[in-house]
């Protein structure tokens, strides 16, 4: 299910992918994987499936790259329909390219091009979903926003907002929009991130936004219970993980990962079988509940 590298024995975790330092090029937000030095590892060759979510129905936001293509493929292989939300033109290649791994596994696969801090472009997707698929069974709301800035002065207004409207608002937006058409024993699954817990001092607004994450999905996991909806929600917490966002927004880019107690960011392949855990049946009594796949940076 994981990388080969990894299943190998007696390797030591810190170097089973590349450490920095990076020389790649500085991209353009919201970046693409084709520029990329050293390719991120998505689990194209080393992902293999058992059929675990056979015939279930994904909605998978920022699914065009990084973490969102290495949680579709993975779904995929397991079994699922996917719907990939991405954000503009500039993805399209990527996004074609995310869905032909789906297609390749002998699944369905949609896509959806849009701005989500829009409401109606998350209606449209839940709508298109549920046009395709019937149902949705599985909703991951990976997509995300952020710049590194030194100072706070530094911070425009519409970029916090921004960053508030891509990471938080459009959560409530598609969850909102979703929850109707989800059957008992789905799973909601929110990205959030190791700096909700141990913020990043050139990340103000996006460690705002993940803490405002991980409050979302425990409150909303009590209330979808406590109603009787039977629907699961559950937070992925990545540490510094090696994707498109990176060259396209972070200025330290050629330490990053460094902090972690691997020193070196995580590859996407080692994020996605989170997001499948807590999306099986073995996860049945979990929710509310943050998995933190850091590298070994510290969530308490």
């Amino acid at each position: 299910m994981i990388s080969k590298n990894a299943m190998k024995e007696n390797i030591d975790p810190k170097e089973l992918f590349p450490a920095p330092p990076f020389k790649t090029p500085k991209q353009r937000y919201p970046g693409t994987e084709d520029q990329m030095k050293p390719k991120a590892d998505h689990g194209e060759e080393s992902y293999v499936g058992y059929g675990r979510f056979l015939d279930k129905k994904v909605i998978i936001t920022g699914g065009d790259s990084g973490i969102g293509r290495a949680v579709a493929i993975a779904f995929a292989r397991e079994g699922a329909d996917v719907l990939i939300s991405y954000l503009a033109d500039i993805e399209d290649k990527d996004a074609e390219e995310t869905a032909d791994y789906v297609r390749k596994a002998g699944r369905k696969a949609v896509l959806m091009k849009g701005d989500i801090t829009d409401e109606k472009q998350c209606k449209a997707i839940i709508n298109k979903a549920v046009k395709e698929f019937g149902k949705i069974d599985v909703l991951i709301n990976n997509a995300a926003f952020h710049i590194s800035r030194k100072k706070i002065e530094e911070i425009p207004s519409d970029e916090w907002n921004l960053t508030f409207d891509t990471n938080v608002n459009a959560i409530f937006y598609l969850c909102k929009a979703a929850i109707p058409h989800m059957p008992k024993g789905s799973s909601i699954i929110n990205t959030a991130s190791v700096v909700a817990f141990d913020p990043s001092e050139d990340l103000l607004p996006y460690s705002a936004t993940k803490s405002a994450v991980v409050n979302l999905t425990a409150n909303l996991s009590q209330i979808l219970l406590k109603q009787g909806k039977g629907i699961r929600v559950n937070a992925v917490a990545p540490g510094p993980i090696w994707t498109p966002l990176i060259p396209a927004t972070k200025f330290n880019v050629e330490t990053f990962g460094k902090n972690t107690a691997m020193e070196r960011p995580g590859q996407p392949v080692e994020v996605a079988p989170a997001f499948l855990f807590l999306a099986s049946a073995d996860a049945s009594f979990i929710s509310g509940a943050i998995l933190p796949v850091t590298g070994g940076r510290i969530t308490i």
